[in-house]
């Protein structure tokens, strides 16, 4: 088990390194939308590296990540970072996409194979598209000199058929031009770890960012784990049990949990941080702050 600091001046004297990055979701009403932008405005003044907004199965909700994406972008000055997939779109779709984002200035896309809107379903790459991510990365590289994020999952992706066809067809990714990973969450950091030297083996020598998922809500968690394979601890389980109608406890307990993790991974080298914010501030921000990462100066669009 890595051991956590907890060390105040040594959390500070890591901050000038730290490097975060963070992941919001279109949302779907007035109030989601809300409550959205008021995340975005209080995150975006920690000058995060990139924020991504995420693309619905089967690209349902590729309008809505769109004009998220050119607004964060307009407003924030912050890169903002597309999520684009294979499923559901032709490759003229997809030309047609990149280019009008590349027009309008944005330079980042995280490249994925994309859920299906039935998760049950079995995946069949949409006729006349790009096969899997490893083609929408190649695909993209010769649209345009886009900076690519793509997925990595430390605990397997429920679709391979094994943990060594995971980091071979990572390494795949790389090599068609994607510039750097970004991990499925995940809450036992040795799990990371050995991921991170498998590939290292592998030859991989590009990025591998950590995704950190405060847990804001724990039923909500274990669906969430189950669908992509991600196992809950069952430190876990025992820690959040009973907090259902206790949200305050919840924060703090999930707080505990986030900074205790990242810690832990800063102390095995771990510079860049990639948090799942679910559309909420105050977890992701809290953590920030306890790492050094304080608030710059960044102009805001009213």
């Amino acid at each position: 088990m890595t051991p956590v600091r907890d060390n105040t001046q040594q959390t500070a004297s890591h901050s000038r390194d730290l490097r975060v990055s963070f992941e919001f979701f279109p949302p779907k009403t007035e109030k989601m939308e809300e409550t959205m932008w008021r995340s975005i405005h209080r995150l975006a003044p920690l000058a995060p590296s990139f924020v991504s907004v995420t693309y619905g199965a089967g690209g349902s909700t590729r309008d809505r990540t769109h004009a998220s994406v050119t607004r964060i972008q307009r407003e924030t000055g912050i890169p903002a970072a597309a999520h684009l997939t294979c499923v559901g779109h032709t490759r003229d779709e997809i030309e047609r996409i990149a280019r009008t984002y590349w027009d309008e200035g944005i330079r980042s896309i995280v490249a994925l194979r994309g859920d299906l809107p039935d998760s049950g379903d079995t995946y069949i790459p949409t006729p006349g598209g790009y096969d899997y991510a490893v083609d929408l990365v190649a695909g993209l590289k010769q649209i345009a000199d886009f900076d690519i994020s793509v997925s990595a999952y430390p605990e397997t992706h429920p679709d391979a058929p094994s943990a060594d066809f995971e980091i071979e067809y990572l390494k795949r990714k790389f090599d068609a031009g994607a510039n750097r990973a970004i991990t499925q969450f995940f809450f036992d950091n040795e799990v990371f770890l050995r991921f991170r030297d498998k590939c290292a083996k592998a030859g991989i020598t590009a990025p591998i960012v950590p995704g950190i998922l405060p847990v804001t809500n724990f039923a909500a968690l274990l669906k969430f784990a189950d669908m992509c394979g991600a196992q809950v601890p069952a430190r876990l389980h025992h820690r959040f049990d009973g907090l259902d109608e206790d949200p305050e406890t919840r924060r703090m307990v999930a707080f505990h949990e986030a900074i205790s993790q990242v810690e832990g991974l800063i102390a095995e080298g771990v510079e860049d941080f990639h948090f799942y914010t679910l559309n909420r501030a105050e977890l992701t921000y809290a953590i920030c702050h306890a790492l050094g990462i304080r608030t710059k100066q960044v102009a805001l669009s009213a």
